[in-house]
């Protein structure tokens, strides 16, 4: 899979690679479907779907070529921004170099914060609340007490019960002035549904710096106290399993980041014997595209997972052999299923070894590539498509359920029925 970088480009970008799935834009799109209705339901997914092939090596056509003229002519000022609005493209991207880094410690799986997620809730007086989701072993959270269930009041002195979750996780990660300048879906629901703190703000810049103090308000159980935290960069868990009924092992991703893959087949090992494998890739907003080839790679022995379009030139990701083809498996989707996530999603849909339950796909296939410019500012342009094993476009239309429900707490109650049933008459 040839890149299209020269040999100027910088070592990161080099060593992360050449090949990039972007969505910019998606936002916008976003709150104007009011598509996020997966588990992240409440606040928009990262600014780039950043699905790295992990390459090198050049490319010398005339594509490449009238990119680079163009890339050469862009003002020094804004080089990036100027060249992506100048292409007309929705899913091009650019990035200050400030931000492309921060976005690249992203898809490492790092971030700065404190170790919790939060979700929107109602309490029993019909208030609406911000409360803690999750702590992360080992996070300043943990270590300051805090407990998944703690209601959260405020941050720094900022009251939380009415913002919309993006701006709770800018607040907790310091960084709400660039959550607020670019513009969140102001949406949450009522249901508990969870948003990471982890999660990028959606102008995909850097929050505060790690030892950063942050001040929180919680009360727990009607004691009420304030809790002083420092921020630290922290490796962000991004797959979860959790035996959710009999027969029933649930597989959580939340988007591929480095080491996705191999987290991935090392929840698919650890699956009980007889029991099903429900993959919950709602609300995941996509990733690394080897670790998104890795992830299907778990639950099949070989074989092809996707083909794209380099400029024209047809190209093909494979699985490696060696999966799990014997526990049944049922993938769960949304309208914030996207790019990576939809490639394993039509992998193993069109290989029929999984069955699809949930809401049609976002649909996010087209391909990008980083170039770095003058003034140290990244362009993500557009160079083709890719499609599923059998040749389903993903591009615009996205990818529909085998079993449609539309609500995603029915999904997952019938995507439970199918697998116990499945499993139990294996």
């Amino acid at each position: 899979m040839p890149g299209m970088w020269n040999s100027a480009r910088p070592r990161r970008i080099r060593r992360g690679a050449a090949l990039t799935m972007v969505f910019a834009g998606v936002l916008a799109t976003g709150a104007a479907t009011d598509s996020w209705n997966g588990e992240s339901h409440g606040s928009a997914p990262e600014p780039a779907d950043r699905a790295l092939a992990g390459t090198s090596g050049d490319t010398d056509d005339s594509h490449a070529a009238r990119q680079a003229g163009e890339a050469r002519d862009a003002d020094a000022d804004g080089a990036a921004e100027r060249l992506v609005s100048r292409s007309g493209d929705r899913w091009s991207a650019a990035y200050t170099a400030r931000e492309y880094a921060g976005l690249e410690r992203t898809l490492d799986g790092e971030y700065v914060g404190i170790g919790i997620s939060v979700r929107r809730a109602i309490d029993s007086a019909g208030r609406r609340t911000v409360d803690v989701a999750r702590v992360q072993p080992g996070s300043p959270a943990a270590e300051a007490g805090i407990r998944a269930g703690d209601r959260l009041h405020a941050v720094d002195g900022t009251d939380v019960d009415e913002r919309p979750v993006t701006e709770v996780v800018a607040l907790l990660r310091g960084s709400a002035e660039g959550t607020a300048a670019r513009g969140g879906s102001g949406k949450d629901d009522a249901d508990g549904n969870g948003k990471d703190e982890g999660g990028k703000d959606e102008g995909g810049g850097e929050g505060a710096a790690p030892g950063s103090p942050v001040a929180l308000d919680l009360s727990r159980d009607g004691r009420r106290w304030e809790a002083d935290l420092e921020r630290a960069r922290l490796k962000a868990g991004t797959v979860t399993t959790d035996r959710v009924a009999p027969h029933v092992t649930k597989i959580k991703i939340t988007r591929f980041t480095e080491d996705s893959g191999d987290e991935v087949r090392r929840a698919v090992r650890e699956v009980p014997d007889g029991d099903g494998i429900l993959l919950d890739l709602r609300g995941n907003s996509g990733g690394l595209v080897t670790e998104a080839a890795d992830a299907a790679a778990a639950l099949l022995d070989g074989g092809l997972v996707g083909t794209y379009d380099d400029n024209g030139t047809q190209r093909a990701l494979y699985a490696e052999p060696g999966g799990d083809t014997e526990a049944p498996v049922v993938v769960l989707v949304d309208g914030g299923t996207m790019s990576a996530a939809e490639l394993v999603t039509g992998a193993l849909q069109d290989r029929g070894r999984a069955v699809v339950v949930g809401s049609r796909t976002f649909g996010k296939g087209s391909v990008q590539v980083p170039r770095q410019m003058s003034d140290g500012s990244v362009a993500e342009l557009t160079v083709g498509d890719y499609a599923t094993p059998a040749g389903r476009a993903v591009q615009e239309d996205g990818l529909s359920p085998d079993l449609a429900v539309p609500s995603s707490r029915e999904a997952e109650s019938r995507a439970r029925s199918v697998l116990s049933g499945l499993a139990s008459g294996s």
